[in-house]
């Protein structure tokens, strides 16, 4: 389902295809890298070199697979059988990383009520990096590429463990 856009006739041009091909890339992509071929030019690069910071210093244990329409990290079944909430066929998602229409989104599971990673990304954050940290409860917003903290996303990857993160959604998430 596209997003109510009113767009005049004289404005029907590169905006409109970008919006068409990220709705594409959303629903129709099944791979990672079916994914990172339907992104536009500009993002293209900023994603894969976020994946690749991610597939470099995520501990051992998660899976990289396409869910929710972006590329994602999860704790795969095999790892913990009892799946997503109550879709037991669901791996339990742990990070996610998304090309969207005015920015880039890194999805950090981690960061949901845990307080004390929460406050060490947000300080960390300000004392590297000169403009505002746009942060939602697990999501991250980056609307200026140039401003991506690479090395401080490779520190986040490397916080949580597969068994770090199972206990924490186990103890917290899961009895929500």
């Amino acid at each position: 389902m596209r997003d109510t856009w009113f767009c005049r006739p004289a404005c029907q041009n590169g905006l409109d295809l970008r919006q068409e091909r990220m709705e594409k890339m959303q629903y129709d992509v099944t791979t990672v890298q079916d994914y990172l071929a339907a992104l536009p030019e500009d993002r293209r690069p900023v994603i894969e070199r976020l994946r690749d910071v991610i597939l470099a210093n995520l501990p051992e244990g998660f899976d990289e697979q396409m869910a929710y329409g972006m590329i994602t990290y999860v704790v795969p079944l095999s790892r913990y059988p009892k799946g997503y909430h109550v879709k037991k066929d669901v791996p339990l998602p742990f990070l996610s990383l998304s090309s969207q229409k005015n920015h880039i989104a890194l999805y950090h599971m981690g960061l949901y009520g845990n307080q004390a990673l929460e406050d060490w990304f947000v300080s960390e954050y300000a004392r590297r990096v000169p403009t505002k940290l746009d942060l939602g409860k697990s999501c991250i917003r980056f609307k200026n590429p140039a401003h991506i903290p690479y090395e401080l996303i490779a520190e986040l990857c490397q916080k949580v463990t597969v068994e770090d993160y199972i206990r924490f959604y186990e103890g917290t998430v899961k009895r929500i």
